[in-house]
């Protein structure tokens, strides 16, 4: 079973963007600077773009919420990795 969202960079092309993957549908990405979810913010639909707003709103902030958790885990491991050595 695949994870519900994936992180993804281009950092040789787009070093300052990062892009989350929602692999159910309905599938998108969205593309947005890495400093600021919300800042320049394109969402790239692989399907039908749904019509229902909130259901937008909703899993947009499901993708925060899953990036935001994913930056506080990656700091946590570094951590763990710089206090061990």
């Amino acid at each position: 079973m695949l994870p519900k969202f994936l992180l993804a960079d281009n950092s040789q092309e787009t070093p300052d963007t990062i892009f989350v993957v929602h692999t159910e549908e309905p599938r998108f990405i969205v593309e947005s600077d890495i400093e600021d979810f919300w800042s320049n913010q394109v969402i790239h639909w692989l399907d039908d773009d749904p019509q229902n707003e909130d259901l937008i709103e909703q899993l947009l902030e499901l993708a925060e919420t899953f990036l935001e958790d994913e930056f506080e885990n990656q700091d946590e491991l570094y951590d763990r990795e710089i206090g061990q050595n």
